[in-house]
């Protein structure tokens, strides 16, 4: 696992961009979120780390775009019908990044919908 990751820093930016959120919008009671990751470096086996994270009860979809204006390829790791409020989404995170650092991902932000 990189050890270099700060859990503290990631944790600190998503309860300031729920607060965020929270203060601009009417956030819905329930709603899946996706954790979204990308490869660290190199090359990585995305079907090992759906299986991961599949195990914790995620459900998995990798984009893998082709042609001319496609971005690089990445997970997003989605639980569903979960009550939103920044802990919330903050636990979900970090057990998805804590697996995902250990198999070559890095987190690439959140997101949810009702």
């Amino acid at each position: 696992m990189n050890e270099a990751h700060d859990f503290s820093a990631q944790r600190a930016e998503t309860f300031a961009v729920f607060r965020n959120l929270n203060d601009s919008a009417d956030l819905p009671e329930i709603a899946d979120v996706d954790y979204f990751f990308v490869a660290s470096e190199g090359e990585i086996d995305w079907p090992a780390l759906a299986d991961a994270l599949a195990a914790e009860g995620y459900l998995c979809e990798l984009v893998d775009e082709t042609g001319e204006d496609a971005e690089a390829p990445y997970m997003v790791a989605t639980l569903t019908e979960q009550p939103l409020s920044a802990e919330g989404i903050w636990i979900g995170e970090e057990i998805a990044t804590r697996i995902a650092l250990a198999r070559g991902a890095r987190p690439d932000g959140w997101g949810f919908s009702a």
